[in-house]
């Protein structure tokens, strides 16, 4: 426990002080019983008080010590249940997903169905927008102002091939970027490092950090490295993969500079991703799919010990005890200490 102000903590030497009076006081109330008697100088003369007669007096001293003692601003860690997490909403922005098999297009649905989801969440969840075609980037780190969410994801729009490993990668990357352990997530190729990278520490079976990856893509994987590889090394680090498949079986021609090109969705290489960190697929061939999806997507309720000033706690503390005593004092004695 610290305090913001230490200095008022010398108010509790009054505490002592009034102890000191009262022990005083009672001495010469003794005196005075022994003296005069029932000469009408002691009340309740034939009916001994016994404890009774401290316990109001014992209880104002501690509400008086609780009311000095926040005077100093105390903060104390404590721990409080509450909704954390980190979602990284994961966008393929390659050229597949300018397809129209969903209305208007796969991105222009996803983007829907994400202000939705992004919309709905508590402020103590972060939320990052990570986009990838054939590299991966992070369009916004987790924050959770919404109105900065929205337009990352109203700034996406379809670019080139598609790299699952990327946009993978790149959300790790986000995640963890305050984390010292953060350099170590594994390059997936490499020309130039001749021995292997270091890998990420694992986490034990069964453990989830408070994080989730939601990969939006068609699944269909054109530019190496390998998905699976990355999917791996999410695993190891204890974070979910949630993917969501955009777009139809039957898929849909888009006609890119000239060449016609039919695309469709790789449902098997996102069930495989999804398997590997004990995720799940899902597959979205409208908006309301989509939408049921993101509602499924909750956030862990955690009880994580948080820094913060107990001053309004002890305060009420001690008008809790000073009313007690003074309740105790006005049944037995029909006074206020």
């Amino acid at each position: 426990m610290s305090f913001i102000w230490p200095l008022m903590l010398l108010t509790l030497l009054i505490v002592p002080l009034l102890i000191v009076l009262y022990l005083r006081l009672q001495r010469q109330r003794r005196q005075l019983s022994a003296r005069y008697g029932t000469m009408g100088f002691v009340q309740n003369a034939g009916r001994p008080l016994g404890i009774r007669r401290h316990i109001a007096p014992a209880l104002f001293l501690l509400g008086l010590a609780l009311l000095l003692f926040a005077l100093a601003r105390p903060v104390a860690a404590i721990s409080l249940p509450r909704l954390e997490g980190t979602v990284i909403l994961a966008f393929d922005v390659s050229g597949s997903m300018a397809a129209e098999d969903l209305v208007p297009t796969r991105m222009e649905a996803a983007k829907v169905a994400a202000r939705d989801f992004v919309g709905r969440q508590p402020p103590t969840v972060q939320i990052g927008v990570v986009a990838f075609s054939d590299s991966g980037f992070a369009v916004q780190p987790p924050t959770n102002d919404q109105a900065t969410i929205f337009a990352a994801i109203n700034r996406l729009g379809p670019e080139r091939g598609t790299s699952l490993a990327h946009g993978i990668v790149a959300s790790l990357n986000t995640i963890f970027a305050d984390d010292d352990d953060a350099n170590q997530t594994p390059r997936l190729y490499s020309n130039l490092t001749p021995t292997p990278p270091a890998m990420p520490t694992a986490l034990p079976d069964g453990i989830y950090t408070p994080a989730v990856i939601v990969l939006l893509t068609d699944g269909e994987n054109t530019d190496p490295p390998d998905p699976f590889e990355a999917a791996q090394s999410a695993a190891d680090r204890g974070v979910r993969i949630h993917a969501v498949g955009i777009g139809s079986a039957a898929g849909a021609t888009l006609d890119i500079e000239g060449f016609s090109i039919h695309t469709q969705l790789d449902e098997a290489t996102l069930q495989q991703i999804a398997e590997l960190t004990d995720g799940a697929y899902y597959n979205a061939e409208n908006e309301e799919e989509l939408r049921s999806i993101y509602e499924n997507l909750d956030p862990q309720l955690v009880v994580k010990p948080e820094e913060m000033e107990v001053t309004s706690l002890l305060a009420g503390a001690s008008i809790l005890i000073f009313l007690l005593g003074g309740a105790c004092s006005l049944l037995w004695f029909s006074r206020l200490p």
